[in-house]
C-alpha cells in the first residue's frame, strides 16, 4: 500500500463521519469520500500544509454539491425522509480517542433529520463548528466565505435548531430500564405495558420510503403508537422480537420479524416515558444494517 493510500485511509473515518452527518445516507457518504479520494491522489500532496485540513475541506464541499442534488430528489420522496442508520459502533467498535470524542458530542438521530431543514452550506457550517470543533477561520476556508459571514450562519442554524437539540441528561440506567421494558412489551404485544412506557403526547416518524407502508405524517398519542406496536405483534403472533443496542451514544431498538430485519428505531425519553421514536423501515436504508449485523431483512408490507 503506497503512503498516500495509508495518509487517505487514516484520514477516512473522519470524512465518512463528515460526508454522512451531511447527507444522512452511508451510500452517498461513500461516494462523496470516493471523490475525494480521487481528488487527493491529483493533487500536489508535497504542496499542502495541513493535509488532514484539505481533506476535510475537499469532503465538505463535495458534500454540499450532492446535498444541493439531493435535495430535489428528496421533495418528491414518498413520506417522511429519515437518515440511515448510524452504523458508527458496529463498522468500528474500538474507536480511536478522537473518534470517541467526537462521538460523545454527536448530533442526534432526530437532530440528524431536522438538519434537512437547513441549507447544505449552513449545515456544513453547523457541523463543522459543534461537531467537528473546527474554528470559524478554518469553516471560513472551507466555504469560502467570511468569519462573520460563517459565524451568522451556524448562529442562524443553532437559532433554528434549538427545540431539536439534545433532551435533558437521563441516567444511563433509567434509560435502559424504560427502554428495555419497552423491547420487551413491543415483542409480547403487551398492551397495557406499552400504553404505560409511551408520553401521552408521544410521536413516531416512520420511513417506508414507498417500499413498504408507513406513515406520510407523524403518529401522534401513546395510545396510538401502543395500539399500532400491537398490531403488528397480533398480525405477525410470536414471531416478533425487538433488542435494544447503543448506536454512536444513542439508544437503538432494532425489531425483527421471523429472525429478520424489519426496522430501526431511535428512542427518546424524558427520563420517566418514551417521547419520540424514529423508525427506519425502508428496506434500501437498512441493508448495510443488516449485512454488518449478519441477518437478512424483512420487507414485510
Amino acid at each position: 500500500m503506497s503512503d498516500a493510500t495509508l495518509t487517505f485511509n487514516l484520514h477516512r473515518p473522519r470524512l465518512q463521519g463528515i460526508a454522512y452527518r451531511m447527507l444522512g445516507s452511508w451510500a452517498e457518504a461513500e461516494d462523496v469520500v470516493q471523490d475525494a479520494w480521487l481528488k487527493w491522489h491529483a493533487a500536489d500532496q508535497g504542496a499542502l500544509a495541513n493535509i488532514e485540513a484539505w481533506l476535510v475541506a475537499v469532503t465538505t464541499r463535495l458534500s454540499i454539491d450532492r446535498l444541493r442534488a439531493a435535495k430535489a430528489r428528496r421533495e418528491h420522496y414518498a413520506g417522511a425522509w429519515l437518515p440511515e442508520p448510524d452504523l458508527a459502533d458496529l463498522a468500528d467498535p474500538a474507536p480511536s480517542p478522537e473518534q470517541a470524542l467526537e462521538r460523545s458530542h454527536d448530533v442526534s438521530y432526530a437532530l440528524l433529520a431536522v438538519l434537512e431543514r437547513l441549507s447544505p452550506e449552513a449545515r456544513a457550517a453547523f457541523l463543522l463548528r459543534d461537531v467537528f470543533d473546527e474554528d470559524y477561520g478554518e469553516i471560513a476556508r472551507v466555504l469560502d466565505r467570511t468569519e462573520a459571514a460563517c459565524r451568522q450562519l451556524v448562529h442562524r442554524a443553532r437559532t433554528r435548531l434549538k427545540d431539536e437539540r439534545k433532551p435533558a441528561p437521563v441516567a444511563p440506567e433509567t434509560q435502559r430500564d424504560l427502554l428495555q421494558a419497552f423491547a420487551q412489551a413491543a415483542s409480547s404485544g403487551d398492551f397495557t405495558a406499552l400504553k404505560s412506557v409511551l408520553a401521552a403526547d408521544a410521536q413516531l416518524v416512520g420511513d417506508g420510503g414507498g417500499k413498504v407502508a408507513s406513515f406520510g405524517v407523524p403518529l401522534r398519542g401513546g395510545q396510538r403508537i401502543a395500539q399500532l406496536y400491537l398490531a403488528t405483534c397480533l398480525r405477525f403472533r410470536g414471531r416478533v422480537r425487538c433488542e435494544i443496542a447503543l448506536a454512536a451514544g444513542q439508544w437503538r431498538l432494532l425489531r425483527f420479524i421471523d429472525d429478520k430485519l424489519e426496522s430501526a428505531q431511535y428512542l427518546e425519553t424524558d427520563g420517566a416515558r418514551i417521547t419520540r421514536i424514529h423508525a427506519q423501515r425502508n428496506p434500501d436504508k437498512l441493508a448495510r444494517l443488516a449485512r454488518l449485523l449478519g441477518c437478512e431483512l424483512s420487507v414485510q408490507a
